[in-house]
C-alpha cells in the first residue's frame, strides 16, 4: 500500500501538484527523524536534518528512477545527507548514560523488556558509525540487506559483513551493559 501511495504522490508532484508532497512527508517524517536521531542523538537537530532531507528529496524527485522502492531512494538520500552533515558539524560527544531515546511506541513492554530494549539501543548507539548505521537501517528501520546496501552506498556483501561484525561487538558489550542495569536496579 505504501509503495503505491508513494508512487501516486510522486507522480502528482511531478505533474505539478506540489501539495501531494505533504502526503509523502506525513508518511515518512517519523522514520526520517528517527534515522537522523540515530546519527546525531539530538532531537532538535534530527528534526532539522529530516526537514533538509525532505527539501532535497522534493528538489530531486525527478531523479528517482523507480528501479527501487521510493522509500529506499528516500532513505539513501537522507543517509547521505546525514553523514555529510555530521562530517560538517560533528555531534557533541556524550556518555552512554546521557543518551536519551526518542519517544517510543512500545508502551506495552514490561519493565524488564524496556530495560533490555534500552540496553540494546544504547549498545547500538555506542558502535562505530559504519556498524551503527548498518544495524540501525536493518533492525530499527526494517530494511533488508539490498535496501540497506543501496541506502548506504555499499555492496550487499559489505552490509552482511557489517551486520555480522556489529552483532559480534554487541554480543561482547551487551553483558556489561546488562550487568550495569542489574546493579542500578539493586540500589
Amino acid at each position: 500500500m505504501t509503495a503505491e501511495a508513494d508512487q501516486a504522490d510522486v507522480e502528482k508532484v511531478l505533474a505539478g501538484d506540489a501539495a501531494a508532497f505533504e502526503n509523502i512527508v506525513r508518511r515518512w517524517q517519523g522514520p526520517l527523524i528517527n534515522l537522523a536521531y540515530r546519527f546525531c542523538r539530538d532531537r532538535g537537530r534530527a528534526e532539522d536534518m529530516a526537514q533538509e532531507a525532505f527539501l532535497r528529496a522534493y528538489r530531486a524527485l525527478g531523479g528517482w528512477r523507480k528501479d527501487a522502492a521510493f522509500s529506499t531512494w528516500l532513505f539513501a538520500l537522507a543517509t547521505n545527507l546525514y553523514r555529510s552533515e555530521l562530517r560538517r558539524i560533528p555531534p557533541r560527544m556524550a556518555s552512554l548514560s546521557e543518551i536519551a531515546e526518542p519517544g517510543d511506541s512500545r508502551a506495552s513492554f514490561t519493565g524488564a523488556e524496556k530495560d533490555l530494549d534500552h540496553a540494546v539501543r544504547r549498545a547500538v548507539l555506542a558502535l562505530p558509525a559504519k556498524y551503527r548505521d548498518t544495524l540501525t537501517l536493518f533492525y530499527f528501520h526494517d530494511r533488508d540487506v539490498a535496501q540497506s546496501a543501496r541506502s548506504l552506498g555499499v555492496a550487499e556483501g559489505t552490509v552482511k559483513a557489517r551486520l555480522n561484525r556489529g552483532r559480534e561487538i554487541l554480543r561482547a558489550k551487551l553483558p556489561r551493559l546488562l550487568k550495569e542495569l542489574d546493579l542500578k536496579e539493586a540500589r
